[in-house]
């Protein structure tokens, strides 16, 4: 006997479907949607990996910075507390951005005074950085994002202007980087997002406010996807695997203290989330896809405060604790992102 269930226009509690933007499986979480400020219900991820079991603990890792540092320094993003040192980088770079990084390897690429050096560490141990490859070209600020296997490095400061190009790595292996595509414009002191399919930044070489996405399994060119409530550049960017966070940024008279998220899987403009502590630039952000926190922050003075959102819900940025050595402008990464 063929029995036809009814249809809803709201699905019922505990309702599973397979996000095919995400590649993950969701369940719906009766009550308000996502998008309020009560945010009870809506489709929220079934966790398939937890970097919690594997390593002990979801860490951030937060990598060089201005004045020309070569500290790495690490955190348990689930609690609070100042951060570790973890060991030091191949060079003493500035190089404001997101690193890249997959459930074990994290990745630094380019920096500046400039260079076209990658290296990279085993997340869940301690120690300094290793060779990787290099990029096609030296330059500084940056940008990185992530799927579990492919990094993506985004564009470049080469004097006097930045560069368009976007190159990827297998973060497995070692080796140089290959083509991948062009940005619209020149990019430098970006911010990054991504989830396991597609990658997010901010195109700025001066104070914009437009975002641009990748599909990160392919090569191609960046395609518009929307803007910013804020035109900043030197953000700091984070995700989830369905929310993308970008936050802060250099202005004028005054940096930006806003918080804006984008939902990843969409194309559209940015919804307003909270506010910074204190109004900051040259942030990098890290996250396990429920908590995000930012650090190496320019306040106007390089700062050793960590701040931390949790990213499905709204409302400004609460203190964490505190970096080993004040600075701005460092890379940050994690095992637990929104790519993976």
């Amino acid at each position: 006997m063929h029995i036809e269930l009814p249809s809803y226009d709201t699905p019922p509690a505990g309702a599973i479907r397979f996000n095919t933007d995400s590649n993950k499986l969701e369940v719906y979480r009766g009550g308000v949607g996502i998008g309020t400020t009560n945010q009870t219900g809506g489709w929220w991820q079934i966790d398939n990996f937890s970097a919690d079991n594997a390593t002990g603990g979801t860490r951030g890792v937060f990598g060089g910075g201005f004045n020309y540092t070569n500290t790495i320094d690490y955190i348990t993003i689930s609690t609070t507390g100042n951060a570790i040192d973890f060991g030091d980088l191949l060079n003493a770079v500035q190089n404001q951005g997101s690193g890249c990084s997959s459930s074990t390897r994290g990745i630094f690429s380019g920096g500046t005074p400039s260079t076209n050096a990658i290296s990279f560490i085993t997340i869940s141990s301690t120690g300094n950085a290793q060779d990787f490859g290099d990029i096609s070209s030296a330059r500084g600020y940056v940008g990185e994002l992530s799927s579990s296997t492919r990094g993506i490095q985004i564009g470049g400061y080469v004097a006097p202007t930045a560069t368009n190009i976007i190159e990827y790595i297998t973060i497995a292996s070692t080796g140089d980087s290959k083509d991948f595509g062009d940005a619209s414009s020149g990019i430098s002191q970006t911010a990054t997002a991504a989830s396991s399919t597609r990658g997010l930044f901010k195109v700025c070489f001066s104070a914009t406010n437009t975002v641009e996405f990748i599909t990160i399994s392919t090569a191609g060119n960046s395609s518009d996807f929307g803007d910013l409530l804020f035109s900043r550049f030197a953000s700091g960017g984070l995700s989830s695997s369905t929310r993308a966070i970008f936050a802060g940024g250099y202005g004028s008279p005054t940096n930006e203290n806003s918080i804006n998220y984008i939902t990843i899987a969409s194309t559209g403009n940015a919804v307003d989330f909270g506010d910074l502590t204190t109004a900051s630039a040259e942030l990098a952000g890290v996250t396990d896809c429920r908590r995000g926190v930012f650090g190496t922050a320019y306040t106007p003075a390089r700062s050793n405060i960590i701040e931390y959102i949790t990213i499905q819900s709204l409302g400004n940025s609460i203190d964490f604790g505190d970096l080993t050595v004040a600075r701005s402008g460092g890379s940050g990464c994690s095992n637990g992102h929104g790519g993976l």
